[in-house]
């Protein structure tokens, strides 16, 4: 039994053993218990649902961390993946396809959006949610804000991208600007293990990746 499971049995227990008493006890203890395993039962609930998202965000964040190795495994571009998931299911992974397409727009996020839109046949994606190795940068974000995508969640911090080589640029967009105030999606960096998984794809690749 995980943590937030067992909260909710003691809980659902405790009520059982108070409410044997109720028969013999006015009506002010009655609501007491009432509301008193309410409120329990309530938190127990929120405790079991933030375990299930955070399970669920570190699935598709792990699928997003291999695509940056992936890409950079492959010679396609830098040490960034992204992952676009509707209704629980992967609808494209993807990574930067930079040095292989020789754009520099194909970042891993808009390349994701792209082939997401393409398979969808749907230029937004508005029931969509967005998982991305590291932070984006102003480009991506903006493609990220105009396809509609509901939710943003991200592992890396752009330092450790900017602390290998790439533009200090890249954490322009969720910081200093009013873009990222404005966006009307969710966004989420991740914490633990997912961040520190996600951070060390630029320290692990740094020495097969070519700055171009």
């Amino acid at each position: 039994m995980d943590e937030a499971n067992g909260e909710i049995y003691f809980a659902l227990r405790d009520f059982r053993s108070d409410f044997a008493s109720i028969s013999c006890s006015g009506p002010d203890f009655v609501q007491w218990v009432f509301v008193n395993h309410a409120i329990k039962l309530l938190k127990s609930s929120i405790g079991l649902f933030q375990t299930v998202v955070q399970d669920r965000d570190h699935k598709f964040l792990t699928r997003a961390v291999e695509e940056a190795y992936k890409g950079v495994d492959c010679g396609d571009g830098g040490p960034f993946g992204a992952v676009v998931v509707r209704n629980d299911e992967v609808v494209v992974s993807c990574h930067n396809m930079v040095l292989k397409h020789t754009d520099p727009t194909a970042h891993a996020e808009v390349t994701a959006i792209r082939e997401a839109c393409k398979k969808l046949n749907q230029i937004e994606l508005a029931d969509c949610e967005i998982y991305a190795s590291c932070e984006p940068c102003p480009m991506c974000f903006g493609a990220i804000h105009l396809s509609r995508i509901k939710r943003l969640v991200y592992g890396a911090k752009a330092e450790a991208a900017i602390a290998i080589g790439f533009d200090d640029f890249i954490a322009d967009a969720l910081r200093g600007t009013g873009f990222y105030q404005k966006a009307s999606m969710e966004i989420k960096r991740a914490d633990g293990k997912e961040a520190i998984i996600a951070e060390q794809v630029f320290e692990k690749t740094k020495a097969k990746f070519q700055m171009y």
